[in-house]
């Protein structure tokens, strides 16, 4: 509903083009009007926006719930707007509290400068470099002395900031919250300010965030950025959001087969939202395989091998995606051993009598973590020696050329000689 008449047709018919893809999957945009302007000016004037995306440093390896902000921001990309991608190498050494009970560790300089260079290298498996500009948030704060700082925190009220629900629940709770966290959400929001956004993108998580940039913009006499929030995408346990510590993960660098064996665990509730939030499949086409799953005409299983082809293209390629799904049907429907399983040499003073601890093997050979890991494995069952079952976390593994170490559904490795 256009609440202007004077925009001509034609703006008003490529703007709803514009938000008919920018609506996709999002799960509140505020004020979705002002985006309704901010387009119509953009298509006016032929200036793109400005799309903002903070990255906290903490965390190296990105995963499928990263991707969900990621490829909306290349949709952004795809429509002729200019993303904004800000490394938080300043805030990072704070920590976003977002959904913290508990003050979080302070990074080093060098931690934060480690982990945004492996960002920089992932993003751009999803945003297009030539239409992606990168800076990091210490170029403005850093040089930010105490009178300025003042005058920052002037622009908010606590009262505002205890509006927060983290951090409201710790004060309930007599857990601490230190001063420095609640400068995060400022400096968030100055970050808007610095660069001019029109629009700033976020989990559902972060709309408090995203919400102090609009007040902070218009503290600085600027207009307010759009804040949009994507919805936080679940992992594979269909209950938790997806998090490496919690193992319930797809990562975007782990190899093919790996990734199409996790998409074939989730749960089939998930099945929709993935293909809605994680890969580039037409709205109408998903909305047919809802139905069609709705109506029985459609086979869970084959949509989410259909959906495992269309996660494992998007970082590997077809060719290598149609080798993953092969190598899943030999697997798991046919029972079979991949066709390469890497190979694990025991050195020869980790042998006695000919033998190796079952514990010992399997963190030495990568296939658990820990001697703790280990042992939950074989209790749950999970740790097969040529296709038998270890029961006894106490077992000694005869040390032979080409026995087969399976850990779960998944891992495979083969001894070899030295």
């Amino acid at each position: 509903m256009w609440e202007d008449s004077s925009v001509p047709e034609a703006v008003q018919i490529a703007v709803a083009r514009q938000l008919a893809v920018i609506r996709r999957g999002a799960a509140e945009i505020v004020p979705e009007i002002e985006l309704q302007q901010k387009l119509v000016r953009s298509v006016l004037e032929n200036r793109p926006l400005r799309v903002k995306l903070g990255l906290d440093p903490t965390a190296p390896d990105i995963h499928l719930g990263h991707t969900v902000v990621l490829w909306k921001l290349r949709q952004f990309q795809d429509l002729g707007h200019q993303v904004v991608i800000l490394i938080g190498d300043f805030t990072g050494r704070i920590g976003d509290p977002s959904g913290k009970s508990e003050t979080r560790k302070q990074l080093t300089t060098e931690e934060v400068n480690r982990n945004a260079e492996t960002y920089k290298e992932q993003i751009f498996k999803i945003l297009d470099p030539e239409k992606t500009e990168m800076t990091f948030n210490s170029i403005w704060l850093q040089p930010l002395n105490f009178a300025d700082i003042l005058q920052l925190a002037a622009k908010y009220t606590v009262a505002r900031m205890l509006e927060r629900d983290d951090f409201s629940k710790r004060l309930r709770e007599n857990l601490p919250v230190g001063i420095h966290e609640l400068f995060y959400p400022l400096m968030q929001g100055y970050d808007s300010v610095a660069l001019k956004a029109d629009v700033e993108l976020g989990g559902t998580d972060q709309k408090f965030n995203l919400l102090v940039g609009r007040a902070l913009q218009k503290e600085y006499g600027q207009e307010a950025q759009v804040a949009m929030m994507m919805p936080i995408l679940e992992g594979l346990d269909g209950v938790n959001k997806m998090s490496k510590s919690l193992g319930n993960y797809i990562g975007i660098n782990e190899s093919p087969r790996e990734m199409y064996g996790k998409t074939m665990s989730i749960t089939d509730d998930l099945m929709v939202r993935y293909f809605e939030l994680v890969t580039g499949v037409p709205l109408d086409e998903v909305g047919a395989i809802t139905e069609g799953l709705a109506a029985g005409r459609l086979h869970p299983r084959d949509v989410k091998m259909r959906l495992a082809r269309e996660i494992v293209t998007m970082y590997h390629g077809p060719v290598t995606a149609a080798q993953a799904e092969a190598e899943f049907v030999r697997i798991f429907q046919q029972k079979d051993l991949p066709d390469t399983i890497p190979g694990y040499a025991v050195p020869p003073e980790k042998i006695k009598d000919g033998a190796i601890w079952i514990i010992k093997l399997l963190v030495d050979s990568g296939m658990a973590t820990s001697n703790g890991e280990g042992r939950r494995l074989i209790n749950q069952g999970a740790v097969k020696i040529n296709n038998e079952t270890i029961k006894d976390i106490d077992t000694e593994i005869p040390v032979v050329d080409g026995t087969v170490i399976k850990v779960g559904k998944r891992k495979f490795v083969r001894l070899v000689s030295g």
